[in-house]
């Protein structure tokens, strides 16, 4: 029974010993996670939440095997990146494709608008080749390091921070005021 405020660690050991409330805790704590990285994978709501149900009926059934060598983040993210690339291998989804050339520069006052800012980020994320927006979302959504993702996605960590970088730079690009604004790095809002 969760009792006070359990680290990842205690939570996962509760919750593989039988504990209801302790897996619903873990889920809570990561599902937004898990979601964003699925709707960046497929570009699609409904998919994204099939995507994160998966994942999370997969962390149950396989909360056994976590060993505990890698952090649970870590582990979580190879689970919810392999239930995305099965869903395409078993032909039951496909990510919706974004062609960065029609992409509309946004203003500053689309920055300010937290809904019109959220889907262009979303839709720049999905114009990322797949290898950049999986690094990107393995550091931030993930908070994997650079090592932590270069063995989960099979790269050195320096492939991994390159593509970071080439990411967020494309990402300024993608969202880039046309006016000037915004010119390094991801914009500020408000």
């Amino acid at each position: 029974m969760v009792t006070h405020a359990m680290s990842d660690p205690e939570l996962v050991a509760a919750a593989a010993a039988g504990d209801q409330e302790a897996y619903a805790s873990l889920v809570k704590a990561h599902v937004d996670t898990v979601y964003a990285h699925a709707l960046r994978f497929f570009g699609n709501a409904h998919t994204a939440e099939d995507a994160t149900q998966e994942v999370f009926l997969k962390v149950y059934r396989s909360l056994g095997s976590f060993d505990g060598r890698a952090r649970f983040s870590t582990w979580l993210y190879r689970v919810t990146r392999n239930v995305c690339l099965d869903m395409i291998r078993a032909g039951k989804r496909t990510p919706l494709p974004v062609d960065p050339v029609t992409l509309e520069p946004l203003s500053q006052a689309d920055f300010a608008d937290d809904v019109v800012f959220s889907e262009a980020l979303e839709t720049a994320l999905r114009a990322l080749p797949p290898e950049e927006r999986e690094a990107l979302n393995a550091v931030t959504l993930f908070g994997l390091s650079y090592t932590e993702a270069g063995q989960t996605l099979g790269v050195p960590d320096g492939t991994v921070k390159s593509r970071v970088f080439r990411a967020r730079r494309a990402l300024a690009r993608l969202l880039h005021d046309a006016e000037g604004g915004a010119a390094h790095g991801l914009p500020t809002r408000g």
